[in-house]
């Protein structure tokens, strides 16, 4: 699924094909995603983009009436055509830009979503939503208030999107493992400096994996039809059975808020 590194990715991938250009009108060819396309977005014509930002897993066009508000869901990725190609099966909408390229969407599981807002201060997906976590707001004084109490597993509460937005499955198993944080460890038992580390190190992680333009471990492309290569990196997710990097111990990992964590048992405690 992508997460908060491949939406930056996109963002920035699409980014100076998209912003201060025109949108001559959208192709939608499947509406049927995890909601149906915006009938706002079927009808679009001539519009100007006059941003292109990110907030918490959402991609938000900024346009001269309005926002379209796009969200991969778990398989989707955005590419930049510079010129035309035939759609594919998977090729659910196009963006016609007045530049000549095309913006196209590809899902193959159809759970992404492209939504439309007159006003982002009232849109449903983004109203409950926590902090950047490359915010300055984001740090870890505020992780340790947060935690005070907290009996959740410190895994799926840092995936929580009321407390901090885009720390999904894979950045929250590999800032866990770098902080020596076991995953099943209460979040109140957190103490105000591993509190600190952790808010560090996943700044420091979601940034290297921006970097690297992302994870890709199946349907994930950047935009320019390139995987993302932090997958190579990953230190924990996905190597249940492996040795550890740092000290050998094979890799075990838990279920977790119906989700796969994956640790070390010698370097987090």
């Amino acid at each position: 699924m992508p997460e908060l590194p491949e939406v930056e990715t996109s963002r920035r991938g699409i980014e100076p094909w998209v912003a201060g250009h025109r949108i001559v009108r959208a192709e939608v060819r499947n509406a049927r995603l995890r909601w149906p396309v915006s009938s706002e977005i079927i009808a679009l014509r001539d519009a100007l983009v006059v941003s292109v930002r990110r907030r918490a897993k959402y991609l938000l066009l900024e346009l001269d009436p309005g926002w379209i508000i796009i969200h991969m869901g778990m398989s989707g990725s955005l590419r930049v055509l510079q010129q035309p190609q035939p759609p594919e099966k998977h090729d659910h909408v196009d963006l016609i830009m007045g530049n000549g390229c095309i913006i196209r969407y590809t899902d193959p599981r159809r759970f992404g979503a492209w939504l439309w807002s007159d006003d982002l201060k009232t849109s449903r997906v983004l109203s409950q939503l926590g902090p950047e976590p490359l915010s300055d707001e984001f740090d870890g004084q505020w992780l340790f208030n947060k935690s005070r109490n907290k009996r959740t597993q410190v895994k799926p509460w840092l995936m929580d999107n009321k407390l901090v937005v885009g720390v999904g499955n894979i950045y929250a198993s590999e800032s866990l493992f770098v902080s020596g944080i076991l995953p099943v460890r209460q979040a109140g038992s957190l103490t105000l400096a591993e509190a600190e580390l952790l808010a560090r190190t996943i700044k420091a992680v979601l940034l290297r994996s921006i970097e690297q333009g992302g994870t890709t471990l199946r349907d994930f492309l950047q935009s320019d039809g390139k995987p993302g290569y932090f997958a190579q990196e990953l230190q924990v997710y996905g190597r249940e059975g492996e040795s550890c990097r740092v000290c050998g111990t094979p890799i075990q990992s838990v279920r977790l808020g119906q989700r796969s964590s994956f640790f070390c048992p010698h370097c987090q405690h």
